[in-house]
Order: structure tokens, then sequence, then C-alpha cells
């Protein structure tokens, strides 16, 4: 199936998606915010990948929304006639929501996402890529919570989810002031895992880490990505219940007999897949 805005690839158990619209700086058409979670949710739903990788092509990750979603009678945001005021406020209360779960199908998916970025990271990238598991820069990247800068607040996961990243204080500047933040500092800052020389380092090095990443036992890693998540939003206490309850069920002990053997025999474990899903989500 052709997308607009993605090149999809999967290789290796790793699932590539390229943002395809370099000559527009990868911005965010309103098609954009249906194949996202579209192409996340068929991934999961049919376990065809155990690791996720998005980056782009061109010069810039992504300048984050795109004009057309705002102008050009687009229904994303309101649109579609609607006259009655309160329905058109209550259609945008719903609108944004829709924006909010494209970025969030990243953290519901049983998969790890890894974001490589190069370039610009403005606005709703930024959104996006908080909600990955990982985030990998070129040396020419820079981030920049782009909504100050045009009178408008954040509100479709940077907010949220930055200050869980990095220090409160750090995300409070950035947020406020809407400058750009190099790679480096990103880095420093601890919303980059690793920053490197170019684009084609950049690639080469997150391929490898998802590939590490895939050897793995996928119900492992689901679970790992799982408590994390979990963890994050709910006390100590409250997380370590949920991590028992998880473990009574989940843990069978099978992958870990296949880790000991494949070591012992000196080659690579050989894992099932996670099942399928039911149900679309």
């Amino acid at each position: 199936m052709g997308h607009t805005c993605f090149d999809v690839t999967i290789e290796d158990r790793v699932a590539h998606l390229r943002l395809c619209r370099p000559e527009a700086y990868n911005s965010m058409t309103p098609e954009f915010w249906t194949e996202l979670p579209s192409i996340i949710s068929g991934i999961d739903q049919q376990s065809e990948a155990r690791v996720i990788v998005i980056s782009s092509e061109g010069k810039h990750f992504s300048a984050g929304m795109d004009l057309s979603v705002f102008t050009g009678g687009s229904t994303l945001l309101g649109g579609g006639g609607i006259v009655e005021e309160g329905r058109k406020r209550s259609n945008l209360w719903m609108a944004v929501q829709h924006l909010q779960a494209t970025f969030t199908a990243l953290e519901n998916t049983r998969m790890p996402v890894l974001a490589a970025i190069q370039g610009g990271c403005i606005g709703g990238a930024v959104d996006m890529v908080c909600a990955a598991d990982m985030r990998y820069a070129s040396a020419d990247a820079f981030v920049c919570i782009q909504e100050i800068n045009i009178g408008m607040t954040a509100d479709v996961g940077t907010l949220q989810r930055l200050p869980k990243l990095i220090p409160e204080g750090i995300a409070r500047e950035w947020a406020y002031t809407g400058d750009r933040i190099p790679a480096q500092r990103a880095k420093e800052a601890g919303f980059i895992n690793e920053v490197f020389d170019s684009h084609e380092a950049l690639l080469e090095g997150v391929m490898e880490i998802a590939h590490r990443i895939a050897t793995h036992s996928p119900l492992a890693i689901w679970g790992t990505k799982e408590m994390i998540n979990y963890t994050r939003d709910h006390s100590v206490a409250d997380s370590l219940r949920y991590m028992a309850g998880w473990q009574s069920g989940m843990f069978q002990g099978g992958d870990m007999a296949e880790e000991f053997t494949a070591k012992a025999e000196g080659r690579s474990a050989n894992f099932e897949e996670i099942p399928a899903r039911p149900d679309a989500w």
C-alpha cells in the first residue's frame, strides 16, 4: 500500500519508516495524521517487526505541522461546515485528541520506536519524537518547540512528555523561549541518546542498535517497554505490583531456556514472534 508521507520497509525484523517529503521539509500534512497511526497499528497488529525506526529524507527531519492542517478547508482542526459555536468547540476538542493519539500510538505499540533526527526537528516533530522510546541525532540537528514562537501552546504531547524525559527546568526553558536547541545540548540534557557526525552515520548507527534489540526475545522487550511506560506514570509501589501481575502471566521460561541453549551452542537465539493482536486498536 502506498503512502503520501512515508516510505516503509521491513527487513530483518526492523521496520523503517521514512518521512519522504523532503521538498516540503517533511511537514505534517492532513494525510500524515492518518498514515502514521495506521502504519504503526498495522505493524503491531500483525507482529511484522520487533523494532520500529523513524527517520526522514532531506535536509530536515520535519518542520512540524503543515499549514494545510489549519487552512484549505481541512477538517482536522474543526472544519467540515459546522455552524453552531458549541459544536465547533467540541469538534476541535475531539480533533486535538485525534492528533495526540497519532503520537500516542508510538507509545502503545509493543515494539520499541527509535527516532533518527537530522537537521530541524520543529514543532509537531518534537511532539512525535517525545513519544519515541529513544532519540538519536546527527551533529547538525536541532530541536525547537516552535509553537510559542507563533503564539500558541504546544498541544500534541511535548509539554506532557518532555518534562518526564529531561529536568523540568530545562523543559520549561525550551518551551518558554522557543530557542533552537543544538543536538549536543539536547544530548547533555538527556533528550538525545547519541549524536553522530553525519546523516549517513546516524542511520547506520540507529539501524545497528535496532538490529541488536531485534535479536532479543520480543516478549521480554514488550514487557520491558510496558513496565517502563507504566512506571513513568505510577508510583513505585503500584509499578512493582503491576510487574508482579505481568510476570506471573507472561513469564513462562521458554525464551530464557532458548537464550541459554543458543549461547551454549554458539548460535543466535530463535524466538517465536509475539502473537498478532486479535483486533485493531
